[in-house]
């Protein structure tokens, strides 16, 4: 089974998918050695990793790349942002085939307007009904394999209230996409009313120091949602992690004792795999000298 396959199989099973992010290959590998059984590419990740806020600035393609280098670097299930497609329904097209020829599982589209905000800060605007509805009838049109989930996010909530972003996410599911994605609800009570009130999955992004007030996944669980994203986990880890190394670096000028060799940290992407390709090749020759 491919792995758009097994991401449709894990979201149906009973319980909820839990799925950190990254934003580059490295992460992606550590999360599948870590033991989950999918990864999440957040586009605030990607931006910040090339030098931008998450404001829009980067293109599809930009994004399309980074996701075809995770997927060709781990054997997990990937989830990607697609922010609002790109575009118009054309732009959504190209975009939901893009990523599905680079073998991610599943993106999620929303309806904010272009150029996006992160969900979890002020000052977004989103499309009408009318147009968001219509990129994801486009979405679901331009997907090859049924496999290929869509989910339809909706930053509605800030914007134009709790009532607006249900009505949002239950038109999209009527229009064909596999799950929902209400960002951002305001408090505890409104996040567990979501499932109830939402009819299809439910995705739930929690985001340490974002909006949702949601931070123990068995409480995600146990209000319904089917899969959770945690977008800024390892971003946040890893930078705390480097500040504190590279503030200790700067006051003792000392490096602290490595927790793994060179060769080690290297057979963790593989090496020992290719170094055997290699001589899969070299040994014939010298059997024949």
């Amino acid at each position: 089974m491919n792995l758009q396959g097994v991401l449709k199989q894990l979201i149906t099973a009973p319980g909820l998918l839990v799925v950190p992010g990254a934003y580059d290959a490295i992460g992606v590998r550590l999360i599948e050695q870590a033991g989950f059984s999918a990864a999440y590419m957040t586009g605030a990740g990607t931006s910040l990793a090339r030098g931008y806020p998450d404001l829009g600035l980067l293109t599809m393609s930009e994004m399309v790349e980074n996701a075809a280098g995770m997927v060709r670097s781990a054997s997990v299930p990937l989830i990607a942002d697609a922010d609002t497609g790109f575009g118009n329904e054309l732009n959504v097209t190209r975009t939901v085939r893009e990523y599905e020829e680079r073998g991610v599982a599943a993106i999620h589209l929303e309806d904010q307007v272009m150029p996006k905000r992160c969900g979890h800060t002020e000052g977004k605007e989103v499309v009408s009904r009318q147009e968001f509805i219509a990129k994801i009838r486009a979405a679901v049109a331009a997907r090859r394999s049924a496999d290929f989930l869509l989910i339809a996010r909706t930053d509605a909530r800030a914007v134009l209230g709790f009532d607006e972003a249900v009505w949002r996410a239950n038109a999209a599911l009527d229009a064909g996409a596999d799950m929902a994605f209400v960002e951002a609800p305001q408090s505890v009570e409104e996040a567990a009313r979501v499932p109830g009130k939402v009819h299809g999955p439910c995705l739930i992004n929690i985001v340490p120091g974002g909006k949702t007030p949601v931070s123990d996944l068995h409480d995600a669980e146990s209000m319904g949602y089917k899969l959770a994203i945690l977008p800024g986990f390892m971003l946040m880890t890893t930078i705390d992690a480097a500040d504190a190394a590279l503030a200790s670096l700067q006051a003792s000028m000392c490096l602290a004792p490595a927790r793994m060799s060179i060769g080690d940290l290297f057979r963790r992407f593989d090496a020992d795999r290719w170094d055997a390709l290699r001589h899969q090749f070299i040994e014939p020759n010298r059997e024949s000298a």
